[in-house]
Parts: structure tokens; sequence; C-alpha cells
């Protein structure tokens, strides 16, 4: 399913193959939390921008409006009319850090709902249930998401139980996908790496589940308070230890110069909010660093938000029309911004994977790096 086409140093350019479609990776994958990108864009815009993977919360379509509702639907696919490969996270994430009231046991996690209060619970099987239920391409493990300053006894009893339920997760998928009213057969299950900053939990951890023969490894519990130093060097430390021969996810990860590093040690797929909800605050990503479209100096600026840039928002329109609509609350100036940044990330992935190609990462991860930091 997935195949290493070429690598620069660590740097790996492959592609995966799914039923929904080859995935050409590196990847950024675009977030429609509740099966919508936030901004008003459409699955038509998502093509029309170059996007290869959509994600969607599982947490989220549980809660509303409800992964039976979507399943009666014909699975998320046709529910939100996007033919190309989804990933749904598990949402494991979403418990813990949405929930204020959760109980954490072997059998999983009884939390009350962010929306209505109501009392859900959710382990691994319940997890995987939703996720059939959505029929998402790839379908991601439920774990729990330590905290990174959290102490070390607590992170290793965590990733301990997480491995655990990541087992569990594996015989229940296998079970649904067998199932005759299944709503994707080829549902895939990703692993996730967990351990927060101490490296040598992270490293036995990835042994232990590469030993499962996953479609698919994640490093999660990343972005979540430790600084940018701490990210590289636990990458640095544990992606060597996950299988080379399958992809590996950088979950909620994060700004360009994020993403190039990352590459460089190894990782094909990444998500981030960034770029949407930057873009609806009207925070411009450009080669030449971010803009903020409500600085004075941009309203009488006749330039597209990005000289050059081929996105749906710049081959028709001004920086000064896009702050008025902005500041005017008019939803079509969140929609261009967002559309924009998307466009920005989904082509810098382009690049990335045309620089592999080439032998010229490291050049041009420098280039890029240089003219974002110095515009």
């Amino acid at each position: 399913m997935y195949t290493l086409l070429t690598k620069e140093g660590r740097a790996k350019r492959g592609q995966f193959e799914t039923v929904h479609g080859t995935i050409q990776t590196p990847v950024f994958m675009n977030v429609g939390t509740v099966a919508a990108i936030k901004g008003a864009v459409s699955t038509e815009d998502l093509e029309q921008i170059g996007t290869q993977v959509e994600l969607s919360n599982t947490y989220h379509l549980h809660v509303r409006p409800g992964d039976e509702v979507i399943k009666k639907m014909g699975g998320l696919h046709k529910f939100m009319n996007w033919q190309k490969p989804i990933l749904t996270d598990s949402g494991g994430f979403q418990v813990f850090s949405l929930a204020s009231l959760r109980k954490i046991k072997e059998e999983g996690v009884t939390f009350q709902s962010h929306i209505d209060g109501r009392k859900i619970f959710m382990g691994p099987e319940q997890s995987m249930q939703i996720q059939s239920n959505l029929g998402s391409t790839i379908a991601m493990a439920f774990d729990e998401c330590p905290n990174s300053k959290a102490d070390r006894s607590y992170v290793q009893a965590s990733v301990e139980r997480t491995t655990r339920w990541l087992e569990r997760c594996k015989v229940e998928m296998n079970r649904l996908n067998q199932l005759e009213d299944t709503v994707n057969p080829h549902q895939l299950l990703f692993g996730i790496n967990q351990g927060a900053v101490y490296a040598d939990i992270r490293i036995e951890h990835a042994k232990r589940i590469s030993e499962l023969d996953l479609p698919g490894y994640a490093v999660g519990g990343l972005a979540v308070g430790e600084s940018h130093e701490e990210m590289y060097y636990i990458l640095d430390e544990v992606v060597p230890y996950l299988p080379e021969n399958k992809p590996t996810y950088l979950m909620g990860v994060g700004t360009p110069a994020n993403i190039l590093e990352g590459v460089e040690r190894g990782v094909d797929f990444f998500d981030c909010v960034y770029p949407t909800r930057n873009g609806r605050h009207g925070h411009i990503y450009t080669n030449y660093g971010k803009i903020n479209l409500f600085n004075a100096k941009y309203e009488l600026d006749g330039r597209p938000l990005e000289e050059g840039c081929n996105c749906p928002a710049c081959r028709r329109y001004s920086r000064s029309y896009i702050r008025h609509l902005l500041k005017a609350k008019e939803m079509l100036g969140m929609r261009l911004c967002v559309l924009h940044n998307l466009y920005f990330y989904n082509t810098m992935m382009t690049e990335i994977r045309d620089a592999l190609d080439k032998h010229e990462f490291a050049a041009y991860k420098k280039r890029k790096l240089d003219s974002m930091m110095n515009g």
C-alpha cells in the first residue's frame, strides 16, 4: 500500500494507495473537523486547490449529527460529497482536551459532551465503531494524549494502556471490516506513538506498536505545550524506530517551518488547523512570511494577497477588497483567506515532493525558510 519512491537523508518521498485513491507524500491534510472546512469552503473548492486528503473528527461527528445518521446517509464520503481519501482522528484528543469532567478506566473514558453535557462513554471499541460508521479511508486508534509536562510515572502507565487499547482497536477494526453492512470494508487503522517528551518511553512504545504491523503510524502528543526544539528532538529520536516502509504521521503540526523540519525527519502526513484558523482572522501565509490584513497599510493595497499565487482569491481580488470584507465581517473575506492559506500549504507540499524527486530538498528547505523569515 505504501511505496517508498526515494529518500534524501531521512526525508521520505512516497505514495500510499487506498480504496479512495493514491496519496502522494509528504502530504498536508486539510482539516474539516465536522465534515466541513471552517470558512464556507466546499469540497468542490478543495478539489480546485489541490487537496489530497480531508480530515474529520470522530468525537465531533459522534456528538453532532451522530455517526448513525452519517452511516444511514451512506458514509462520510457520500454525506459531504468528497471522493478522495478521508482520515478520521479517534476522538481521543478531544476527550482529553474538551471534556472537563472525565474518568479514565481500562475500558475507556466516561465524559460529558461539550455541547449538551450528556454522559458519553468512549473506548477503543466505541471509537472504531463510530469510525466504521463514518467509513473513512484511515481510522486512527483510540489513545490517551498525556500532557507533555506530565510526570514520568503517569506517562509510562498511560502509554502502556494506550498500547493495550491499540491491540483492542485492531481486533475490533478487523471484526467491523468483515460485517456485511460496513460502509468501507477496506478501512485502514493507524497506531499512535505517545510518551510526552520522554524519548526512551517513546522509543520503547514505537518498537511495541511496530510489531502490530499496521498500515501506518502516527506520532501524537506533540505541539501540546512543549517547545519546537523538544518536538524536533523527539522526532529525531523516535521516527527511526517506526517502520520506514509505512507512512509516518505527525499529528496536529503545524507551521510551514514545522512541516519542513518534520519532512526532513522522515514524516509523511501532516495536519493542522493553522491555515484555516489564521485565515479566518485575516492572517495570510505567503512565501515572504505572514501578513495581517487588518493592518492599515493594506487599506489601499491593490495587489493580490501574494503576487504570482494562482489561488481563487489571488486570481481575482485585492488585499484592499479582502481587508474591507473582513472588517465588514462578510463571510466572503474569511472564505477567500482560508482558500489562499490552504492553497499555500497544498502548493508547498507539491514543491516539497518535487524537490525530493530531484534530491534537492535540503536546498529547497533552506530557500523556503530564508524567504519566509526575511520577507
